[in-house]
């Protein structure tokens, strides 16, 4: 029958559609698109649900990692540990502020930056660490911080990139509470996904979270008044409704992707016990943005998969040190081997929570039946 990697209309039903609209007719009718009432009571709302005392909504998630690190007080200069396996956006939002970008190698067991590879790569003129919470799930923040500062002999400030990440949560608390700062993503197809681009920042410092809000408009806390360079990171109004729609549903849409990749789980367990395959790490607190599998001969497997109707992706094929963009920083074929192997390997399987059991068997299916991959 076919399974979509991701439908985009899962959660826009026509009850769904009706509800955004008469949310959308009265920005219509009030017009104010900037800048109106609609961005504090979304950032309000995100607060609550958090628990999450600061969020700055803004124009999209790498802009958020531009405030966010900006708040850390990262500056041109400044060198800031990155891992090497992520999306572009986390090293994007450093180069962009003339900071340097360090790439650190992952840990196989959860494609978040490895710890040990991170502090090994502090230097006099380290400022900050940019963990991902990859695919959703949480980074030892609270490990990092202490294997960093000590590493530095000073405070490393930590600014999370938890764009896959809305809604998971570590022994120390949800992720967007456990560095300095935080930037989330709210691209479609996030797990709370936006009709059209948005992001947020979020911090428990209230002078940081003024400072990305005077940032995130020109740099200016009152009109034609500008305290320092800023951006045009707003989010519009009608956008911010519809997210506003979609974030009381976030919780079960999240315990959905839960439920799937348990389902996974426990369909593949037998071609990962054999070695066949490997699976990706649980935590009480992961959400699933992707469920990823690693497997030896991925582009045999994906080919066959999508031959049969069955979507799939890669995230990531190319890590960021052997980037064109990045040439400049000297990195070659072999610096960080996790990452590279990784690369060749993973492969994302549909998780949204459209997906049905049927279609979640459809899938391991279809990967069992092609053993050559193996």
């Amino acid at each position: 029958m076919g399974v979509p990697f991701f439908d985009i209309h899962y959660n826009l039903d026509e009850s769904s559609r009706a509800e955004i609209l008469t949310r959308w007719a009265k920005v219509l009718e009030h017009g104010r698109f900037v800048n109106g009432p609609e961005i504090e009571t979304l950032e309000a709302a995100l607060a609550e649900y958090l628990g999450i005392p600061h969020v700055v909504a803004c124009s999209n998630g790498s802009d958020a990692l531009v405030l966010a690190l900006r708040a850390a007080g990262v500056e041109a200069g400044d060198e800031v540990l990155v891992p090497t396996f992520t999306f572009f956006a986390t090293a994007g939002a450093v180069a962009r502020i003339g900071a340097v970008p360090v790439f650190c190698d992952l840990d196989p067991a959860t494609f978040n930056m490895d710890i040990a590879a991170a502090a090994a790569r502090v230097t006099a003129k380290t400022r900050a660490a940019l963990p991902v919470h990859l695919y959703g799930r949480p980074m030892d923040v609270k490990a990092l911080r202490v294997a960093l500062d000590s590493a530095a002999g000073r405070p490393i400030a930590i600014v999370e990139d938890a764009a896959q990440a809305v809604g998971a949560t570590s022994a120390d608390g949800p992720c967007g509470a456990l560095g300095e700062t935080a930037a989330f993503s709210c691209f479609p197809t996030k797990n709370l996904g936006a009709t059209g681009d948005a992001g947020f920042a979020t911090t428990l410092c209230p002078e940081r979270a003024e400072r990305m809000r005077r940032l995130r408009q020109h740099g200016g806390g009152r009109q034609y008044f500008h305290d320092e360079v800023g951006y045009n990171f707003r989010l519009d109004g009608l956008t911010a409704a519809a997210l506003s729609h979609h974030l009381p549903g976030l919780p079960a849409a999240n315990a959905a992707r839960a439920e799937g990749a348990k389902h996974y789980s426990v369909l593949l367990a037998k071609l990962h016990a054999d070695g066949l395959l490997v699976l990706p790490d649980s935590h009480a607190g992961h959400v699933w943005h992707q469920y990823v599998i690693q497997v030896a001969n991925r582009d045999a497997l994906q080919k066959h998969l999508r031959e049969n109707e069955i979507g799939c992706a890669v995230y990531y094929p190319l890590p960021l040190h052997l980037q064109p963009c990045f040439a400049n920083l000297g990195g070659a074929v072999g610096d960080f081997p996790h990452a590279e192997k990784a690369a060749t390997e993973v492969l994302a399987l549909p998780i949204y929570p459209g997906v049905t059991a049927d279609q979640r068997e459809e899938v391991a299916l279809g990967i069992e039946t092609e053993r050559r991959c193996f």
